[in-house]
C-alpha cells in the first residue's frame, strides 16, 4: 500500500468518524455548533472545517448519507416482495435502526436547512408515495389522504417513535411498524398479523 493510499484511507476514516460524532452530537442537540462536534470528536475545530468548510456542508453530507441508506433499504424491500403492505413492513423493519441514527434530520428538516434536506430526500419521498399509491390501488391502504401526504405522515411517525424511544420509552420496531400501518389505514388486526408474519 502506497503512502498516498494510506493517507487517503486515514482521511476517509477521519471524515467518517466526524460524521458519526456529528450525528450523535446533533441528535442530542440539533443546534450544536462545529466546536461542539470537534470537542466530542477530540479534535480541534480546524480539523472539522478541513473536511466540512461550513455547518451547511456537514448537514448536507449527513443528509446525503441518510438518503443513500434509506434508498438502499427501500430497494431491498421492493425487490423481495410484491404486495405493497409486505414491502412497507419490510421497509420499516430495515429502516428502524436508521431511524434511530438519523432522527435528527426531522429537527434539521424543520430548520434553516429544511429546503435542502427536503430536496435531497425527494427521491425517497417519491418512491414511498408510489408504494403507498400501489397499496391504495390494491385496497390494502386507505384513501383518507393523497398517497404523497399519507406516505410522509406514516414515515415521519416512525422517526418520531424512534426519537421517543431514545428518551427512555421501551418501544420496538414492531410498535413503529404497526403504528405506521394504522396510519396507512390498515386495520389493527391485519397490521399485527403482517408484523408477526414478518418477524
Amino acid at each position: 500500500m502506497t503512502t498516498e493510499s494510506v493517507r487517503t484511507r486515514s482521511m476517509d476514516d477521519t471524515r467518517k468518524r466526524l460524521l458519526d460524532v456529528a450525528l450523535e452530537v446533533l441528535g442530542q442537540n440539533p443546534d450544536a455548533g462545529m466546536g461542539d462536534i470537534a470537542s466530542a470528536a477530540g479534535v480541534v475545530r480546524r480539523t472539522v472545517y478541513g473536511y466540512f468548510p461550513t455547518r451547511a456542508d456537514l448537514v448536507r453530507t449527513l443528509s446525503q448519507r441518510a438518503v443513500d441508506e434509506f434508498a438502499a433499504v427501500l430497494d431491498e424491500a421492493n425487490a423481495s416482495h410484491d404486495a405493497a403492505e409486505a414491502v412497507w413492513v419490510d421497509f420499516i423493519s430495515r429502516l428502524w435502526p436508521l431511524a434511530h441514527r438519523y432522527r435528527v434530520l426531522l429537527a434539521l428538516r424543520r430548520g434553516e436547512y429544511g429546503e435542502e434536506i427536503h430536496a435531497l430526500l425527494g427521491p425517497v419521498d417519491e418512491a414511498l408515495a408510489t408504494l403507498v399509491q400501489k397499496g391504495q390501488d390494491s385496497g390494502a391502504f386507505g384513501h383518507h389522504l393523497p398517497a404523497k401526504i399519507l406516505s410522509q405522515v406514516a414515515y415521519a411517525a416512525v422517526f418520531s417513535i424512534a426519537d421517543n424511544n431514545i428518551a427512555g420509552e421501551s418501544l420496538s420496531a414492531s410498535a413503529a411498524t404497526v403504528t405506521s400501518l394504522l396510519i396507512l389505514g390498515v386495520p389493527e388486526a391485519r397490521a399485527t398479523e403482517l408484523v408477526a408474519t414478518q418477524h
